[in-house]
């Protein structure tokens, strides 16, 4: 693993002070894995050993467990870390928070069927896109998935999945599958990005698939958890700025550095911050709504969560660029996969697109 960027402590804190134990976990571990960030399967059992110290939701949570800032935290700590690295734990946490929720509803989930161990490995696959469709029938030996399924991250490398696909014209729902079953054929390509090159997203294709279904028709998009799970995204790309802002601070403090330099840390100070704030914020807001979340008003917050700390980390990287030159983006690696892994991570915001949803929901 290559070392840090300037200034950046092992553990985030996002309530700024000292790291709690999950985040503390998640960067423990990277120190004992040689080529983070460069060996995808050292990163993937990395993650699985991270996500074991890190809490997930559940009923017991209550506002003063202050679970989801540890949460988060400990996201933000592997992408300050690694942006790669984060990009393959956070959806593997976010598949035991989903099978943690169904638990706490009630829903039973054979993963015994599916050859589910400590040692699984997990994607969320839930994109819709193009002329690629996934369904879902119900036969006398149980569900089976068939068709393509976009946008599958890992498929290749990871061992279980949470899938939707379709029951039927409108109705779609929520399937844990094995990804080394033989009816399971993910696609190598194309994949040609230079950010986060080596976590491929790619189709998949399904030929009765044996799967397990997770909830009814709709569970997955209704439940407190889809929003939750959201502004975890969030997190990430907050932390993965972090080691840009280091750099800026530094920049800033040499011998000679001007005005410009040193305003353009400011503002990028003050963007982080106000990141911080709205996901800590935020963060209380979920802890304190416990099972009693599920709505509208946890929606709005996402959007909310998700549009300020893009828009911030976007500026962010934009400012570095201006303040730091061409030089560490041609000539230090990890800053210049860095910068790239985040351009292509906050694209799962849709900019414009998103804003006009959070003023859909903000109008009615």
């Amino acid at each position: 693993m290559s070392a840090p960027s300037v200034g950046v402590a092992d553990a985030v804190d996002l309530a700024g002070g000292d790291p709690g134990f999950a985040a503390r976990a998640v960067a423990d571990a990277a120190r004992d894995v040689i080529g983070l960030g460069t060996h995808l399967g050292a990163t993937i059992d990395w993650a699985v050993r991270s996500a074991a110290h890190i809490p997930l939701p559940g009923p017991s949570r209550n506002a003063t467990d202050a679970a989801t800032a540890e949460r988060w935290s400990a996201l933000a700590t592997a992408a300050a870390l690694d942006v790669g690295a984060a990009r393959v734990l956070e959806p593997h946490l976010d598949a035991l928070a989903i099978l943690a929720e169904a638990r706490a509803d009630g829903i039973a989930v054979d993963l015994a069927a599916l050859g589910v161990d400590e040692d699984a490995s997990w994607g969320v696959y839930a994109a819709e896109g193009g002329a690629a469709r996934l369904t879902a029938r119900q036969t006398p030996s149980g569900w089976v998935l068939e068709g393509t399924k976009p946008w599958c991250s890992l498929a290749q490398d990871v061992s279980h999945a949470l899938v939707t696909a379709w029951t039927g014209e409108h109705d779609r729902r929520l399937f844990a599958v094995s990804m080394r079953d033989a009816a399971v054929s993910p696609h190598r390509g194309p994949w040609v990005a230079r950010g986060l090159s080596r976590i491929v997203s790619a189709p998949v294709d399904f030929t009765a698939a044996s799967a397990v279904p997770v909830g009814d028709d709709g569970w997955y998009l209704r439940r407190a958890g889809f929003a939750v799970g959201g502004m975890g995204v969030a997190a990430v790309w907050w932390g993965g700025a972090l080691p840009l802002l280091a750099a800026l601070r530094a920049g800033a403090a040499r011998e000679g550095a001007d005005q410009i330099a040193q305003m353009l840390l400011g503002e990028a100070d003050a963007l982080s911050w106000s990141a911080r704030a709205t996901l800590l914020d935020a963060a209380g807001r979920v802890d304190a709504a416990g099972a009693a979340g599920a709505g509208d008003d946890l929606r709005v917050l996402a959007e909310r969560v998700r549009a300020v700390t893009a828009t911030a980390v976007e500026r962010i990287v934009t400012r570095s660029g201006h303040a730091l030159g061409p030089g560490p983006l041609t000539v230090d690696e990890e800053h210049a996969r860095r910068v790239s892994d985040l351009k292509i991570y906050l694209r799962q915001h849709h900019a414009e697109r998103d804003l006009a949803r959070l003023g859909r929901l903000v109008a009615s």
